[in-house]
């Protein structure tokens, strides 16, 4: 528990036996990492004109930000395209076992599969996110510590008010896409990933006894509708990672489509180009959903064209594009797939939801006053809340924006607490969740057998 488990056990020879779809567990923790250092730079950068200048093109409103340039900006401001690969690989992974037994011929065990999936799915997403929230809303009450929101005046109240924000998030069929948990904003994906495990789960079980070429053409009618019928491209990013899995099992068995087939002797080129599209598209600006900031934006005003009526929130219908191209090349480039299942890589993949759960609450405690010690001052926030902490420790606002050496100190601090706390609810909460899951599933068959 004290030690990171991407690090090499002593006497230990030979390499790690990774699955063939290591690489997908890569590239979930890495998204999970960017979505840290996301939150981490607006945060710190609040009040020094972060969100405007992080999360912009480069030359917006004449600013040329180094964090801004292409590709570089996936590093500062990719949290955005992060969720979206969240959301593919989602897609992509939850139909992999019912494809197949599809392509088996094992319909009784597709069936057994989807249901045990089903009832395991809410629990999985749902308990770490209970326990995590019930310790974020006793903190102010039981250590005085201010977090990220307004404690109400007794205990009680709050546990009150956190039951009703708990069940208004677990009501998945609410009409609006986010429900916001005033004890933890950065869960309004997971309402999301149950819709969309549904989705993936029922549009499965729909085209079971299909074949081929028409579960194909039935998925992508399906994707059609979610992306420019309906305002639906969360659900749309979870039905593309299901037509990439289909698609990348038919290319083992050699049964692609003709016309894909045909384009064989242009691969390496085909998937490099999609792997720049992915990371030029993933560095979408973000700071406003207005369309008229995307025209404005230098590089992108012709493709703000190109964004469908149905779709609401611009970015999202970039970023699908830009999650779908880089789960589709990764495992066709080389170097790219290789570092994907690094030891590092793998491991952020293990601690990826407890890294996406945990990075916040230990923003909101320890981060803010490191930011606020070393200088990075919110005034109506942190004179108000924590005093004491206004620069107890100042060190000058040195470096480019984004990199300036009091971030950096910082970051040497809460990256490893991070990581850490990260691993330790891994292994506390996380599996311990898992293992309760698959216990309640599995009792009531026995007790009846």
């Amino acid at each position: 528990m004290f030690r990171p488990s991407f690090l090499p056990k002593q006497n230990t020879g030979g390499h790690r036996k990774l699955r063939k779809t290591a690489y997908l567990d890569g590239i979930r923790g890495f998204a999970a990492l960017m979505v840290y250092c996301l939150h981490h730079q607006l945060w710190a950068h609040a009040f020094y004109d972060g969100s405007p200048a992080l999360e912009n093109t480069f030359g917006y409103n004449g600013k040329y930000y180094f964090a801004a340039l292409p590709f570089i900006r996936t590093f500062f401001s990719g949290g955005h395209f992060s969720v979206s690969c969240f959301l593919v690989l989602s897609g992509y992974v939850l139909a992999v076992k019912p494809l197949q037994l599809m392509r088996q011929g094992e319909y009784v065990l597709l069936g057994d599969n989807v249901s045990a999936s089903l009832f395991k799915r809410w629990l999985r997403l749902y308990i770490p996110i209970i326990i995590v929230s019930f310790m974020i809303m006793c903190t102010p009450h039981f250590f005085g510590i201010h977090m990220s929101f307004e404690p109400q005046k007794s205990w009680k109240d709050e546990v009150w008010k956190w039951y009703c924000d708990c069940k208004n998030m677990f009501f998945i069929w609410d009409t609006g896409n986010r429900v916001i948990n005033d004890y933890h904003p950065h869960i309004w994906t997971i309402p999301v990933e149950f819709k969309g495990s549904i989705t993936i789960y029922t549009a499965l079980m729909a085209v079971s006894r299909m074949t081929r070429d028409g579960r194909l053409v039935a998925l992508c009618v399906l994707w059609y509708y979610f992306m420019y019928i309906t305002d639906g491209s969360y659900y749309c990013m979870f039905v593309s990672g299901m037509i990439l899995c289909d698609l990348e099992m038919r290319a083992a068995e050699g049964t692609l489509p003709r016309w894909m087939r045909s384009l064989e002797p242009y691969k390496n080129v085909i998937f490099y180009t999609l792997f720049t599209v992915a990371i030029l598209l993933g560095g979408i600006p973000s700071h406003s959903i207005e369309v008229s900031l995307l025209k404005s934006s230098p590089g992108w005003y012709y493709l703000a064209w190109l964004k469908p009526q149905a779709v609401f929130d611009f970015r999202w219908f970039f970023l699908h594009w830009a999650a779908v191209f880089l789960v589709a090349s990764v495992p066709h480039i080389q170097w790219a797939k290789k570092f994907f299942e690094t030891r590092f890589c793998q491991h952020l993949g293990r601690i990826s939801f407890m890294l996406y759960l945990m990075h916040g609450p230990v923003l909101w405690l320890l981060g803010d006053r490191l930011y606020c010690a070393v200088g990075w001052t919110i005034p109506g926030h942190h004179i108000l809340l924590m005093p004491w902490w206004v620069g107890r420790f100042p060190l000058p606002q040195w470096g480019p924006k984004g990199l300036e050496l009091s971030f950096i100190v910082c970051q040497m601090i809460l990256l490893p607490v991070t990581m850490w706390v990260a691993e330790v609810m891994t292994i506390v909460v996380d599996d311990s969740a898992i293992k309760f899951t698959a216990w309640l599933y599995t009792t009531p068959q026995e007790m009846q057998a």
